[in-house]
């Protein structure tokens, strides 16, 4: 499969959607030695189990950590189980994501911001992946090729923004994508073959676009499978002038 060598790989948020799709995507490459999925309850979710199961089976190494990528403790509890178990990591995908919940609704106007709301989408989709990516920087900053790829949105372009609404949303997406690209540049100095992406995954048929998607034509509307193969061939082609680079599931590159 790839240009870029994977073996062991961390995906956040494997237990639904993309991050699941791309899990079992990466299970499937005869390639894969060891596999970490984490998400809130990754050790009890029926699918997940199944999955390491069949990795066990193949001789193949799959962790399955409860993780909390908005919660510190959480991290460094992830951080000190990885240490035991994985001695490199070639591959870091986060496609942990909030849009909407039964306490939050993307934003029509500005009088429907509502402060507990905000923060729940910054800590999510902001805050999150670089609370990750510092956790994760012993294999980040090691010698060695590493890529961190995490889900942004094309919504979090300013220079894109020209129908406004979703405040937190893009608001948030827009701060992950400074974060990221703050986050290529220092890596350049302490690994120069690590490589960062935010990537926009499209329209995708989870939960988290659901009820968004009545205006959404079929061919516009993408499984997580196929949005999966494609964000890893962007992914395992991308090369250290890459990183830094706020990239589609086709390969368009978005302006920030």
């Amino acid at each position: 499969m790839p240009e870029i060598p994977l073996k062991n790989a961390l995906i956040m948020g494997a237990s639904s959607g993309i991050g699941y799709a791309m899990a079992e995507r990466l299970a499937a490459d005869p390639g894969m030695e060891a596999l970490v999925l984490c998400s809130r309850s990754a050790g009890s979710n029926v699918p997940l189990l199944f999955l390491k199961s069949q990795l066990v089976a193949a001789g193949k190494k799959c962790l399955l950590l409860d993780v909390d990528i908005t919660g510190e403790a959480s991290l460094i509890d992830m951080t000190n189980q990885l240490r035991k178990d994985v001695q490199a990591i070639d591959l870091i995908v986060n496609t942990a994501g909030l849009l909407h919940s039964k306490d939050v609704s993307p934003e029509k106007a500005l009088e429907h911001i509502c402060l507990p709301s905000m923060q729940q989408v910054f800590a999510v989709n902001a805050y999150g992946p670089i609370l990750l990516a510092q956790a994760l920087m012993p294999w980040l900053k090691a010698r060695r090729p590493v890529v961190f790829a995490s889900l942004s949105a094309r919504v979090g372009s300013i220079t894109d923004n020209r129908l406004g609404g979703w405040y937190s949303y893009r608001a948030s997406k827009a701060a992950q994508n400074q974060f990221l690209k703050t986050l290529a540049i220092e890596l350049a100095r302490r690994n120069p073959e690590a490589i960062v992406l935010a990537l926009h995954p499209g329209t995708t048929d989870t939960g988290l676009s659901r009820p968004f998607q009545a205006n959404v034509t079929q061919e516009k509307l993408f499984t997580p499978a196929f949005v999966a193969e494609h964000l890893l061939q962007q992914i395992t082609q991308a090369t250290a002038e890459d990183s830094g680079s706020f990239i589609a599931w086709d390969g368009q590159r978005i302006a920030w």
